[in-house]
């Protein structure tokens, strides 16, 4: 018979009240708690936090507080991160992201979610399915990236987008839901805002 936990990391339904599942959150909580009461400079023990808290770190990250995840040990980041302000990972299941990724502020990532159907839910069930996203991506500012979704490397993610389906290497995307608008080449090389160029 597999625990609700184990349930929970390999796809499967489950019920989230379970006990092992609920100190998992409180002790995930104390640790966030510690981490968004620090005062600013306050960076190596930050990042010592974040350590302890992730299930992996790269050398190199800087989380801007405040921060917030469900059991942290699900999470999984690379070198050179940057996450900027309110950040929500719900990490029921893993979350990787690769090297050289930046978020913007309000940047939220769910890989949980809830049965359509209001009986199933009464009965408190949930699932959750890994998020994975690729070296040098760009997620813009308020995006929601829901369960399941694997975004390739070195895409950029527009502002205000709601993330359902893969979105593959090397492109643009936004909207709700988002799509994909166009690739991104060498012509873009020059260019930092439109067209304004990097001298």
């Amino acid at each position: 018979m597999k625990t609700e936990k184990e349930k929970m990391v390999s796809g499967k339904p489950y019920q989230s009240n379970d006990k092992e599942l609920f100190e998992d959150r409180q002790y995930a909580k104390e640790l966030i708690f510690d981490l968004n009461a620090l005062r600013p400079g306050e960076i190596s023990k930050r990042n010592e936090i974040i350590k302890k808290l992730f299930g992996k770190t790269g050398d190199i990250f800087f989380i801007e507080q405040p921060f917030r995840c469900d059991y942290g040990y699900n999470i999984e980041i690379g070198d050179n991160l940057y996450i900027n302000y309110n950040c929500v990972i719900l990490d029921c299941a893993k979350v990787v992201i690769g090297n050289n990724v930046l978020f913007a502020p309000n940047v939220s990532l769910f890989t949980a979610g809830h049965p359509i159907h209001s009986e199933r839910r009464k009965e408190e069930y949930e699932y959750a399915f890994p998020i994975i996203i690729g070296n040098g991506v760009w997620i813009g500012g308020n995006v929601v990236i829901n369960p399941g979704v694997t975004i390739g490397d070195n895409s950029v993610i527009g502002s205000g987008s709601v993330v359902t389906k893969n979105i593959p290497a090397n492109v643009v995307a936004a909207g709700n839901p988002c799509k994909v608008l166009r690739e991104i080449t060498d012509e873009d090389k020059p260019y930092y805002f439109k067209k304004f160029t990097i001298e």
